[in-house]
């Protein structure tokens, strides 16, 4: 082989400025060197092998899966949440925290206001916390998520321009259907359906629509601004597209989405109602006083709460509501019985914290 260095100097083409032209000619000659040729043929077999095809697949499948990922929580900007309650406002409250513009829908005015006030109270808490040493960027911060939230009384009109709704109202099926039948008119076609329902079917509250596949379940917890899980449930009629975009949405929150199916309670209820009804059941039996069966919870099991704390934190008539519910539908299942003194307490107005008492009371 014939190597010709050309070492000398020649005018650049720009500028007027000199170039060498020995370095390029030196490049051009080691790409024909024998040792290079092997090393560059080798390198091609290597790129060719069966475990280096397998990487490069894999890494073209995430790619393309993180750009889909991307791309389905990028189509969900406008959010509509219907219920001015503690979980509808915590739930506002998130998605206006990361960057979508919200309305929070209630037919009383009076709760829109106790729950913007709540919602600012709540962030300035936050803020203090996350900006406690610059609470001028903590005001910023409260101020820029306040912007993203606007309150309706008018439930059709937030959905004619909604990308997502979401249904945090009463635990009773006809009156999420009935609300669902009115928003599936005028909502556009893209639009997700979501209920925050924590015991009825999914399947049956979006049998009142015409989107059954655009319709899922989406169940936070309370405090949601707090609680990192988010229950995403998928009927047999959800797209999968749907259900994708709504553990997405989940994910941009903050939050830890897990597939449940469309059953009653769906994961945590499921686990968690019988185990406070039970609780119910050994005070009424006269096996425990509900201070002993809290302590006992709290001391011998690890649990933060007692099942009767816990009773009055949740609400009475949310429970009761819950247990009713799953009566009706396996009234032969002993778990899901009634309890004598929890429809008593109901009966009385004595709902848990949120009144001023339940199992115990509340300054």
């Amino acid at each position: 082989m014939r190597l010709r260095l050309d070492l000398r100097v020649r005018p650049a083409r720009s500028r007027g400025l000199i170039r060498p032209i020995g370095l390029a000619s030196f490049c051009d000659v080691t790409l024909h060197l024998p040792w290079f040729a092997e090393a560059r043929a080798k390198s091609r077999l290597l790129l060719c092998a069966p475990v280096c095809g397998s990487m490069a697949f894999a890494t073209r499948q995430f790619v393309r899966k993180m750009t889909s990922s991307a791309a389905r929580a990028a189509a969900i900007r406008h959010v509509t949440v219907i219920g001015g309650g503690l979980m509808g406002a915590g739930i506002a409250q998130v998605a206006a925290a990361t960057g979508h513009t919200v309305v929070l829908v209630d037919t009383s005015e009076d709760i829109l206001k106790k729950s913007a006030t709540g919602i600012e109270g709540s962030l300035t808490r936050i803020a203090k916390k996350k900006f406690a040493d610059k609470p001028e960027a903590g005001q910023e911060f409260v101020q820029k998520v306040l912007k993203n939230i606007s309150t309706s009384t008018d439930a059709a009109s937030a959905a004619r321009t909604t990308d997502l709704v979401v249904e945090a109202i009463v635990e009773n099926l006809k009156t999420k259907q009935e609300l669902f039948s009115a928003l599936d008119k005028v909502a556009p076609n893209h639009t997700i359906f979501a209920s925050n329902t924590s015991s009825l079917p999914i399947t049956d509250i979006a049998s009142s629509t015409a989107r059954l596949d655009r319709f899922g379940g989406l169940h936070f917890f309370n405090p949601v601004p707090m609680m990192k899980l988010v229950e995403v449930i998928k009927t047999s009629q959800t797209s999968q597209e749907t259900f994708d975009t709504l553990v997405d949405f989940s994910r941009v929150l903050g939050k830890h989405p897990v597939l449940c199916k469309d059953t009653p309670g769906f994961i945590v209820n499921r686990l968690l109602v019988p185990y406070l009804m039970e609780a119910l059941r050994l005070h009424e039996r006269g096996h425990g006083s509900k201070e002993d069966i809290d302590v006992a919870m709290k001391l011998g099991a690890g649990y933060p709460m007692g099942p009767f704390e816990l009773h009055d934190y949740v609400g009475l008539d949310t429970l009761k509501s819950i247990i009713d519910g799953w009566n009706k539908m396996e009234p032969e299942n002993p778990l899901f019985a009634p309890s004598p003194l929890l429809n008593k307490l109901v009966a009385e107005g004595k709902l848990g914290k949120k009144t001023g008492e339940g199992f115990y009371k509340y300054k």
